[in-house]
């Protein structure tokens, strides 16, 4: 009995101190010193970060998704131009030593890929491709192997602002947690794209209301679900405002209930919103703001309507955050400033959502997205 209890002790102390690590996986651009995904392991207690794996070979891997088994990564080659146009790359993810195997490229249907996810089965990729204004969706295999697309669906129309909008540009595609409606961003239309999606065919079909469309010049941008799957939240790149919308969960509608600025008391330039989160406990929402900004906006979550109240902003120490992360426990926030080549690591008040620069910074070449890898 005694041995046993000590056996037991002694894993459940290594079990503890396992759980404090994760993966971080990032997508770069390649154009600079970059040369292609890099992966990290960090303590999600203190925030201390050690390289674990580079897997070169592959061109601006701008956005990823980590498949629901957490067995495969899929990434996008934002590419157009000279020939060249954009691919999804798929690898096989070694949650050991946290290194990456290409297993198969594929087109993406497109030009520009900058999003990519999967559905809840792991059986269907979803891509958007910006400078097309196309969405794709290709079959992976139990291995982890892309087929040719099954489904491409192309984005028509544009908006008022002419340098941005003058053509559609999908910009993120958002699966509900129920696996039944695909909600696509599309900055040059204005509008939140809605289809149903087939589990079995990956076929998309627009939904019974097709679409909902937010003010002239907003260039929705990146889309977030609170908890419970009714309320959820759209960053527009342009305006730096997040839209908040109730969630008819059985037809899918959008019905907008506010409009809020990220903008901190007396800011007047250009926001540059990018990516949106909502915490772990659902209590707060941030959002990315690029531009002149450079900072991340915070805002607190109303339990029983889902709207918003702006908090503050807490700038990035650093420029063009781009993507950003909270780790699973929700203590920490990393945020992947572009242009000065480094993720910056804060440590999140999980009472008050307040931000506290760590002073910790992991040096890569233009980040852009990051995904967790549970332990």
């Amino acid at each position: 009995m005694r041995y046993s209890l000590i056996a037991i002790f002694l894993f459940s102390s290594f079990y503890s101190v396992a759980q404090q690590y994760a993966f971080l996986v990032t997508g770069t651009y390649t154009s600079g010193k970059s040369e292609g995904i890099y992966i990290f392991r960090i303590n999600t207690s203190t925030g201390e970060a050690a390289p674990a794996f580079v897997a070169k070979g592959i061109r601006n891997p701008s956005f990823l998704a980590i498949s629901p088994d957490q067995e495969f990564v899929y990434a996008v080659e934002e590419l157009n131009g000279d020939g060249n146009s954009g691919k999804i790359v798929s690898y096989r993810f070694n949650r050991k030593d946290g290194s990456l195997t290409r297993i198969i490229g594929k087109p993406s249907g497109g030009d520009d890929p900058c999003y990519i996810t999967t559905d809840k089965s792991g059986r269907w990729v979803i891509t958007g491709n910006y400078s097309s204004g196309t969405v794709s969706v290709h079959p992976a295999n139990k291995n982890g192997v892309l087929g040719d697309a099954v489904c491409l669906v192309q984005h028509e129309g544009s908006s008022v602002n002419k340098e941005r909008q003058n053509g559609p540009h999908v910009h993120s595609t958002v699966l509900d947690a129920d696996n039944n409606y695909l909600y696509v961003p599309d900055l040059g239309t204005d509008k939140v794209m809605i289809y149903g999606f087939n589990k079995k065919t990956g076929m998309l079909t627009p939904a019974t209301n097709p679409f909902a469309a937010v003010k002239p010049g907003s260039g929705p941008r990146h889309f977030e679900f609170a908890r419970n799957g009714r309320t959820a939240y759209l960053a527009e790149e342009l305006t730096g405002t997040v839209t908040v919308f109730s969630v008819d969960k059985k037809s899918g509608s959008l019905q907008p209930v506010q409009s809020i600025s990220g903008a901190k008391p007396g800011f007047s330039g250009f926001m540059g919103s990018a990516d949106i989160h909502a915490s772990p406990d659902g209590k707060f929402l941030y959002t990315s703001n690029r531009g002149d900004a450079n900072d991340i906006s915070i805002f607190s979550i109303n339990s029983e309507n889902g709207k918003l109240t702006y908090l503050n902003s807490e700038p990035v120490k650093g420029k063009t955050p781009r993507n950003f992360c909270i780790d699973p426990s929700g203590n920490l926030l990393l945020v992947a400033n572009q242009e000065t080549n480094e993720i910056v690591v804060f440590t999140r008040d999980k009472n008050t959502g307040k931000l506290t620069d760590s002073g910790k910074r992991i040096a890569v070449p233009n980040p852009v997205c990051l995904k967790w890898v549970k332990p």
